[in-house]
């Protein structure tokens, strides 16, 4: 994937559900954009120094357009509330080129997709790939009331036969249990989860119970609650050769601001990925949403962003 950034253009908007615009977005140049595959994300480049990513929820048809869909959360960190006030079409934005953690599984031979609210568009995506695939698949979509979610109308149209919707104010025969729709653990099966952090940790729990290992369970977080308590600690920087305390109350990535130690950053939550940084010494207090569970084990990269350190002292690669 190439670091370059890609210009484009709004060429659509449109409002759906409760607080959600869905911006279509095409080249500047007129070329077709990269292609993806789904599970897909793009880095958005709100302002000069505002990065977010939002996931691809393009139609197959809609080769060369990218389509985004964005929650106007009252509780962002101003990220959504600047795209709905400022984001009309016509407007010129940077983004990246995509770049996919949450892949679908080519050995899976049932797939089940769960996504809560806003946390249904990457998922979109792969209902479209694995339809085009002809394999087996259900698609759960969560939402508080009928009407708050956005692309109800084309799924039903899209997916009649594979999509199931559940509202939280409505009967509780149809509120979503992990339990029904994930079933027994199959070796075949495999699950993707995306929404409100509660909701996929609930979710993601209840695959464990059912007995489905962690390679069958796949997520994408979009955002955390950072945690950044803990005792101060050293920090080595070897490329930097700069040393520094990380003061309680305080992130890796600000203590190296302070010391003059530039580090690429996007969503400051331990959701992206963007700051994970090799660990050749110590060991790390891991708070991130990014790295799999054996990842962390291993002990030699964190999310500078979010995560501290167990030990005394980290030495990075930095």
């Amino acid at each position: 994937m190439s670091d370059a950034l890609l210009d484009v253009t709004i060429s659509a908007r449109e409002e759906q559900g409760s607080g959600v615009a869905v911006f279509e977005l095409t080249s500047v140049s007129g070329e077709a954009l990269p292609q993806y595959a789904a599970g897909a994300h793009i880095d958005v480049h709100v302002n000069q120094e505002l990065i977010r990513q939002y996931s691809l929820c393009t139609r197959p048809n809609d080769e060369g357009k990218y389509r985004i869909g964005i929650l106007n959360d009252p509780n962002s960190r101003g990220g959504s509330r600047e795209i709905h006030a400022d984001f009309e079409v016509g407007k010129q934005l940077s983004i990246s080129s995509p770049r996919n953690h949450f892949p679908l599984e080519t050995v899976a031979t049932r797939t089940i997709l769960a996504g809560g609210g806003i946390g249904i568009t990457p998922l979109i995506a792969m209902a479209y790939e694995l339809q085009a695939r002809n394999q087996d698949f259900e698609l759960h979509y969560c939402a508080r009331t009928r009407g708050a979610g956005a692309f109800v109308e084309e799924l039903q149209a899209s997916f009649p036969e594979n999509v199931i919707f559940h509202y939280d104010d409505e009967e509780k025969s149809q509120l979503f249990s992990p339990a029904v729709a994930l079933g027994p653990c199959d070796e075949g099966t495999h699950i993707y989860v995306c929404g409100p952090s509660g909701f996929m940790d609930w979710v993601i729990a209840g695959a464990k119970e059912l007995g489905y290992p962690s390679a069958q369970v796949h997520f994408e977080y979009f955002s955390a609650e950072v945690d950044s308590s803990g005792a101060s600690f050293e920090v080595h920087c070897v490329k930097s050769d700069v040393t520094l305390v990380v003061e309680e109350q305080q992130s890796i990535v600000k203590a190296l601001a302070a010391a003059g130690v530039k580090v690429d950053v996007s969503c400051e939550e331990g959701v992206c990925g963007t700051c994970i940084t090799d660990v050749l010494e110590g060991e790390p207090d891991h708070r991130d949403h990014f790295l799999t569970d054996e990842e962390k084990a291993d002990n030699d990269q964190m999310a500078l962003c979010c995560s501290r350190a167990k030990s005394a002292r980290l030495v990075i690669d930095i």
